[in-house]
């Protein structure tokens, strides 16, 4: 019998595969196991924000709560570390908040002076006043009757290629990466003490894992694995439903997002410049985990009537995509706050029996939580973790502040190797913003034909496809061409075009793909 992993880790969200990359950082023997795909549950849902946290820092000052001032501020220097790392995968995105008087517009610049200032030298850029003038031109569509309002920034970037990467980059470096793996029950020693899981694969094959230590990231499922560890604990979870349209209208021309920071009923909202189109969002629904990846009527009308509000001019409302994903709130002990007051602090928990469980939190600080669950594995293991080693992501330069500068140093390269079409600079912006600087190498391997592009939404093109099936464990048509490229999130009808090109290329791989079809609630 071989002997047991330093580290079984359940979940390939954005918390379970920013665990194994940091994790093998520090030389530990990893496996990572995912039920479905890399990303598939609410880590390729969210608003594609980088963000501290506008509506935190207000509720912080609203309820005096040092917890809401310390998730901003962590956030925006997480913020700043992924812009740095993965410039290709995330990038600085302008907020425009309309107002209709001063009073408004002094308020928000003083709460924006402070979000800045909690940035320090992580800052990328201080807000700025808008003129009626400025804000029109910004945002053309915009209702009348407002004077100007505030400019802020934050990060946008791409989710799932993020999450994908993180988990493909501790591959490389030795984890192993297991999806659709389903655990189905939790191993303990005479003692009680969690050594080891057995696992489902999707072909109905058991496996047996040995571990030191077994790290619960399942997100909105940590009740479900906590409980296998003891069945008698109280659930933590609570789980609220996102929805997100992608409208097929641009009401961000010049790039510049609008934030809506107090709807009737208390929500923020964003429109955000989105892969040439318009993404609106999000809701936030108090719902069960069956539900959390289900859009309803309800809600996505309520998301189309403040387009309407808000852009009266606006005669096509055309919805390319919709998707909905759950967020994995923590519920304090005992606490049973609305999900919208929930603080998105996470929590490292370890039980009697030795189950690691990182619960909460949000995207932008996946790697604080993926450093404080190494903490609580240090203590398992009872030794302190060898010192960390840098392990650049797959796409980014040896020294992270350099990859900017040779992104465009190769981007003639780049576009050299593309066909001669009206995509083409439309194409390498995408190659460049998936692959980064592996780009030339990639695409240098495929043929010719294979280089041609696929779509006037993204440009893909049938040698990506194929690389996601081969290098990126994608298993279906929803897996390439919702989370390998965002095709099926911005135009389902579009993406759905292609699935029989995707199924011919899974079966040329040996995957049984059944006449699939796209599913963006798994």
């Amino acid at each position: 019998m071989s002997d047991p992993l330093d580290l079984l880790i359940i979940g390939g969200g954005a918390s379970g595969a920013s665990v194994a990359y940091e994790a093998v950082c520090r030389g530990l023997r990893v496996a990572l196991l995912e039920g479905a795909d890399i990303g598939a549950g609410t880590s390729c849902r969210s608003t594609k924000l980088l963000h501290g946290g506008v509506r935190y820092l207000e509720l912080a000052f609203k309820t005096a709560d040092p917890a809401q001032f310390r998730l901003v501020r962590e956030a925006l220097l997480e913020r700043g570390h992924w812009l740095e790392q993965v410039p290709f995968l995330a990038h600085r995105l302008e907020l425009a908040l309309p107002t209709t008087n001063v009073v408004g517009q002094g308020y928000y610049r003083i709460g924006l002076g402070l979000y800045d200032a909690l940035a320090g030298r992580t800052g990328i850029g201080a807000s700025r006043w808008l003129s009626k003038a400025q804000l029109e031109q910004a945002l053309p569509l915009l209702k009348p009757g407002l004077n100007g309002g505030v400019a802020y920034s934050d990060g946008q970037f791409d989710d799932a290629r993020l999450n994908l990467l993180l988990a493909l980059s501790a591959e490389q470096a030795g984890a192993q990466l297991h999806t659709g793996c389903r655990v189905t029950k939790l191993e303990k020693t005479p003692e009680g003490r969690i050594c080891g899981a057995i696992s489902l694969t999707a072909d109905g094959r058991e496996q047996r894992w040995s571990a030191r230590v077994v790290v619960n990231a399942t997100g909105m499922q940590s009740d479900a694995i906590r409980r296998m560890a003891d069945p008698d604990l109280a659930e933590r979870m609570l789980t609220s439903r996102g929805v997100h349209l992608v409208l097929k209208a641009n009401l961000c021309p010049e790039g510049v997002g609008l934030l809506l920071p107090a709807t009737d009923d208390g929500r923020v909202l964003f429109m955000l410049p989105f892969f040439g189109r318009t993404l609106v969002g999000t809701t936030d629904t108090a719902c069960d985990i069956a539900t959390a990846s289900a859009p309803s009527a309800e809600e996505q009308e309520y998301l189309l009537a403040y387009v309407r509000r808000w852009f009266p001019q606006l005669s096509d409302l055309s919805v390319g995509s919709c998707w909905a994903g759950g967020r994995p709130l923590l519920r304090p002990s005992g606490d049973d706050r609305n999900s919208s007051r929930v603080v998105r602090e996470h929590e490292v928990e370890t039980l009697p029996s030795g189950l690691v469980s990182v619960m909460g939190g949000k995207w932008t600080t996946c790697r604080p939580m993926a450093i404080d669950t190494l903490e609580a594995v240090a203590a398992q293991l009872e030794r302190p973790l060898p010192p960390r080693q840098a392990l650049p992501l797959l796409g980014s330069a040896t020294v992270p502040g350099q990859t900017s500068a040779l992104l465009s140093q190769q981007r003639q390269e780049l576009e050299a190797l593309l066909p001669n079409t009206a995509l083409r600079t439309a194409q390498a912006n995408h190659l460049h913003s998936n692959f980064g600087l592996r780009a030339p190498a990639l695409v240098g391997g495929w043929s010719e034909s294979d280089r041609q592009p696929l779509s006037e939404v993204i440009p893909i093109c049938r040698g990506e496809l194929h690389h996601a099936i081969h290098s990126e464990h994608a298993r279906s048509a929803t897996d390439v061409l919702a989370r390998r490229c965002r095709l099926a999130m911005v135009d389902q009808s579009e993406a759905e075009r292609l699935v029989p090109l995707v199924n011919e290329l899974l079966e040329d791989q040996g995957y049984a793909a059944g006449g699939q079809s796209l599913n963006l609630a798994h």
